[in-house]
């Protein structure tokens, strides 16, 4: 397990469990929300985005905990390892409240409201994204370790499986 990707519908543990991994494995750990997103809440570019992902792919280890499904297929293309944390769309929606008015190294700046559109995007997830991601994982499983997680306490095993000697 070299070059790894985490995903799931915001609120599902991702950054979590990235940086758990990241801790135990020793891989470095890239956030793609810190790519996107500025902290003036402006976004990045497609081209400059696209830029410091593929400077990314190319190095050798990696964690890279996000979604974003325009460049999933060339993570996936180059992966070997996927965390889909495929969690209730209530239990995400508690993680999302939870976090709300903490500051948080996957996010630059504070997030302290569920605005209507995030709600919305929460809610759309298993019909809008969650298709996309069991399609493209079905298409790259070869070559892959893919580990689905359905609740947080799977996650948690794993990482203290990892943890032991």
């Amino acid at each position: 397990m070299q070059r790894v990707l985490v995903v799931g519908c915001p609120g599902a543990g991702k950054s979590v469990f990235a940086r758990k991994l990241s801790a135990v494995t020793g891989l470095p750990l890239y956030y793609l929300d810190l790519l996107w997103h500025r902290p003036d809440r402006t976004t990045a570019s497609e081209e400059e985005f696209d830029g410091r992902l593929r400077e990314i792919l190319r190095e050798e280890h990696w964690i890279i905990d996000g979604n974003y499904l325009r460049t999933f297929e060339q993570r996936l293309s180059v992966c070997d390892a996927v965390f889909y944390l495929d969690i209730p769309v209530g239990v995400c929606f508690e993680g999302v409240r939870a976090r709300l008015g903490r500051p948080r190294e996957d996010l630059p700046w504070l997030e302290d409201s569920l605005d209507d559109e995030f709600r919305r995007w929460i809610e759309d997830f298993p019909f809008s994204q969650k298709p996309r991601i069991e399609k493209c994982l079905q298409r790259f499983r070869e070559g892959r370790a893919i580990t689905v997680f359905h609740d947080r306490a799977e996650s948690d095993l794993y990482i203290e499986h990892l943890r032991r000697p």
